[in-house]
């Protein structure tokens, strides 16, 4: 329990939106080409694989479940578990950060756990760009972004957006220069989210 108010006690604060482990609901897209059991067994590397980059880093560090509280597995030790709150992407997001905020974070990222070319040196990163700028971006290959980092709420970010599309990482760094926010941005990476990237994936595990 000291442990845990010490930690939580930091200025530094990780989100990570995970989806519950429900088959038939988990990598749709991935499993129309693997089948969903095979889908979900990918997810769980994806989850062991993000736990094994972010439990090492000395700051707080978030899990918001999609569905429900998952008190037992990977996330049980060092982390603090919540449910996502709101309807789309961006409202979650909002409220997510809007937690961390409350609790007293002066920078907070928000991550997912779906990008398997993420590494703790792109998360301190991060953090460290957040002393000086205003926003962290982290491009993913689909035109989206695989982490977003803040100084303080910025409302503008998440909503009234369209999300899952090739856009959302363009319209993010058009409206921080439509609000005269200084943005780092972190090296382009791949998520893992059809057959293409499961393939590239498995091109990674081999190499390693």
């Amino acid at each position: 329990m000291e442990l845990s108010n010490r930690i939580n006690m930091t200025p530094t604060h990780l989100i990570i939106f995970v989806k519950n482990r429900i088959p038939g609901q988990t990598k749709t897209r991935l499993a129309a080409s693997l089948g969903h059991e095979a889908a979900l067994q990918v997810y769980d590397q994806l989850l062991a694989h993000t736990h094994a980059v972010t439990a090492p880093l000395p700051c707080s560090k978030w899990v918001f479940f999609s569905d429900y509280l998952e008190e037992e597995g990977l996330w049980e030790r060092g982390y603090r578990l919540e449910v996502q709150q709101g309807g789309d992407l961006g409202e979650r997001m909002y409220r997510a950060f809007e937690h961390c905020f409350s609790e007293g974070a002066q920078r907070v990222c928000i991550i997912g756990s779906d990008c398997f070319e993420l590494e703790i040196h792109h998360l301190q990163q991060a953090f460290e760009a957040l002393k000086q700028q205003d926003v962290v971006l982290g491009p993913a290959a689909d035109g989206g972004y695989y982490l977003l980092g803040l100084q303080e709420q910025q409302p503008e970010l998440f909503h009234n957006k369209v999300w899952s599309t090739p856009d959302v990482l363009a319209d993010a760094l058009q409206d921080c220069r439509g609000l005269g926010l200084s943005v780092h941005q972190l090296p382009l990476l791949h998520d893992l989210d059809d057959l293409q990237d499961y393939k590239r994936y498995q091109q990674r595990l081999q190499k390693s």
